[in-house]
């Protein structure tokens, strides 16, 4: 299989980067499209890479905020027949707590109604096509890690009212391909934990090793600590590939590296993955 970054924080030559992720991933005949960035900027960035978007089999959206999820829209215009796979718990809620008020992160307001034809809500562990799996989260207590980083989602009471809880990254899912050389997870921001997510899909599928995980892990406001603590969770789950970017951050990248060594590659708008 093979894909290509198509939007990432780092650009490359003529290709514009943005705070946001688009990946486009050919796999046998197939051809899938892993978020679509915070703006319209996949679009072009996929014109400059030969790249058709009116082909695309299928979408899907690794969670529900902006930076992935703005891009949409867009697509729907450019693309008639595919549908895009979110998770059933995808919401237009999703906020973020500035030091005076609540931002919202979330999906483009309207959009679930809009595009209800065209957004397939998913549940549990979900096939799209052979090979190619939706897996959510199966770890406890990920509303922690809401928490920690002052997420939150907005969800109605009654007729009127609204409660404030933190976020338990419900909306988020791994896209996973089994390959000849074993499973290959691609989850953008990683927001559960890239450790407890590798768990979770070897866990879904026992018999298979993992080959390799691509995506953003999340670590931009991380402490030194904190990263180092991960990296050794990393190893001990025996995964020898990982490609990162977007929300990682330049910091977190550097650690992970002197921890990881090889293991670990950076990502940039415009790389192509040969897996």
């Amino acid at each position: 299989m093979k894909a290509t970054v198509i939007v990432d924080n780092i650009e490359n030559d003529s290709l514009q980067g943005e705070w946001g992720l688009c990946i486009y991933i050919e796999y046998e005949d197939k051809k899938v499209l892993l978020d679509a960035g915070a703006s319209e900027l996949f679009a072009s960035n996929a014109d400059k890479l030969n790249i058709s978007l009116e082909d695309i089999d299928y979408g899907v959206l690794s969670h529900a905020h902006y930076d992935h999820a703005n891009g949409m829209c867009h697509f729907f215009e450019i693309n008639d027949t595919a549908k895009f796979y979110i998770r059933d718990a995808c919401a237009e809620n999703c906020y973020s707590q500035k030091p005076y008020f609540k931002k919202y992160i979330g999906m483009p307001k309207g959009i679930l109604e809009k595009y209800k034809d065209r957004i397939e809500m998913v549940s549990g562990d979900y096939t799209i096509a052979e090979g190619i799996s939706l897996i959510p989260h199966k770890t406890k207590g990920l509303d922690a890690v809401g928490r920690r980083e002052k997420m939150y989602r907005k969800v109605k009471k009654g007729w009127i009212r609204y409660n404030w809880v933190f976020d338990d990254f419900s909306h988020e899912q791994s896209l996973v391909f089994d390959t000849p050389k074993g499973l290959v997870i691609f989850n953008s921001c990683s927001h559960g934990g890239p450790d407890n997510i590798i768990t979770e899909v070897l866990a879904t599928f026992p018999e298979k090793e993992i080959c390799a995980y691509v995506g953003g892990l999340h670590l931009y406001k991380s402490s030194e600590k904190e990263v180092r603590e991960l990296a050794d969770r990393i190893k001990e789950t025996g995964i020898t590939k990982i490609i990162t970017g977007h929300c990682t951050g330049d910091e977190a990248f550097a650690i992970l590296k002197e921890e990881l060594d090889d293991i670990i590659e950076q990502m940039y708008t415009g790389m192509e993955i040969e897996l």
